[in-house]
């Protein structure tokens, strides 16, 4: 992928004056600029267009047949209604990333619905500006490394992104699980960079969506999506030589919660061992888990996600921690990489310093990097040295 056209709807090009609460500060001149960089970074040109009409819009796309590889759009209001827009971008014949930056989701329900969302192969929303850069990478990685979608239930998330090795199998399966505090504006895309550097290390990549809070997740929807997500390994293994004795979770914040709870459910159904329906992880790699969701709550981390995830307006079961918070869970009864960054501003290091310690104590093998120098999001960056740290026991 070389060349990417960005294509900005009606009333963007007010962005900085109108509504910066919700679209926020930047004009789009600056939007812009940031835009071309972000191109610079993924190695590819980037087009930028802006148009309030939605003529001139399709008439961009029509332009882009032959001449782009790629296409970001963000439609604006017409994506709540313009069926032409939608068609243009089918016709176009080139893969395509909506983004909206304000959440979309929580906002008046005609927002809700994108005519225009269905013609492309990816949505972001309620990133803010941080969306553009976000589907620049994401139109990048899914050209460079495609991927299969494994869907295990009726429901829009509920389903995984396959990538395997091109040498024969069997394959080892790292199942990733993103992070964002559980919550509906964040999703696969967030680990597709990691997937992509496990498959160059000749493991199978299985990046997990799940229902968050916002479209339908919450206590015990979103826990047993990924339970049913992993267990759909089990229906595709023979088709993609998957080896199911060599399963890794690896998640990041509240992806961390859900890798290292998928370990601990034995405990939390009939204390029986794996069995052929159920798939248990052998290795649970966990960067700046969420693994405390008590601790988590006390200090209304992700600004009280926990409450949303786990209590509803009239239900405050403090007995939820010890089907849901890894902490409680302990002992897993397998091995398990714990990775911090020391300057992550979002989930304290303590809270991963002092599951270690617990886990250990509980008489499970633990090894624990604390990252200098890191913050949230550098641990999942996969030239980062925590990255090389956590996957460094994971055999093939």
């Amino acid at each position: 992928m070389k060349n990417v056209l960005v294509i900005n709807g009606p009333n963007l090009n007010l962005l900085g004056v109108r509504q910066p609460e919700v679209y926020g500060a930047l004009t789009l001149s600056e939007l812009e600029t940031k835009i071309e960089g972000w191109g610079k970074e993924n190695g590819i040109t980037t087009n930028l267009f802006q148009a309030n009409h939605e003529g001139a819009i399709i008439d961009a796309l029509h332009a882009a047949r032959g001449a782009a590889d790629g296409i970001v759009i963000n439609p604006g209001a017409f994506s709540h209604y313009s069926y032409a827009i939608h068609d243009a971008i089918i016709a176009t014949e080139l893969p395509a990333v909506e983004i909206h930056i304000s959440n979309i989701h929580a906002r008046e329900p005609w927002r809700r619905v994108s005519v225009t969302a269905p013609a492309c192969d990816y949505v972001i929303y309620g990133r803010g500006i941080r969306g553009y850069r976000d589907a620049l990478t994401r139109l990048v990685n899914t050209s460079t490394f495609p991927v299969k979608r494994i869907d295990y239930g009726d429901a829009p998330d509920q389903f995984g992104e396959l990538r395997t090795p091109s040498r024969p199998g069997p394959h080892p399966v790292a199942v990733l699980l993103h992070g964002g505090f559980w919550r509906d504006p964040w999703t696969v895309d967030l680990m597709d960079q990691l997937a992509i550097d496990l498959v160059q290390r000749d493991w199978a990549a299985f990046n997990l969506e799940y229902r968050r809070l916002g479209n339908g997740g919450g206590f015990p929807v979103t826990l047993e999506d990924a339970a049913n997500g992993i267990d759909a390994l089990r229906s595709i293994a023979e088709e993609y030589a998957l080896d199911l004795n060599r399963v890794a979770t690896i998640g990041h914040a509240a992806g961390g919660q859900l890798a290292l709870w998928l370990a601990a459910r034995p405990q939390l159904y009939d204390g029986q061992p794996n069995t052929p329906d159920r798939l248990m992880p052998v290795t649970v790699v966990a960067l700046a888990a969420l693994s405390d969701l008590e601790q988590a709550q006390r200090l209304k981390l992700g600004s009280g996600a926990v409450d949303e995830l786990l209590f509803g307006p009239t239900t405050d079961d403090r007995s939820l921690y010890a089907l849901t918070s890894p902490r409680e869970l302990l002992p897993l009864g397998i091995r398990q990489v714990v990775v911090h960054g020391v300057e992550d501003d979002i989930v304290p290091f303590a809270m991963s310093s002092e599951y270690a310690a617990t886990a250990q104590n509980a008489g499970d093998e633990v090894e624990l990097v604390k990252a200098e120098g890191l913050h949230h999001f550098g641990i999942i960056e996969p030239r980062s040295t925590a990255w090389a740290d956590a996957i460094s026991g994971l055999t093939t």
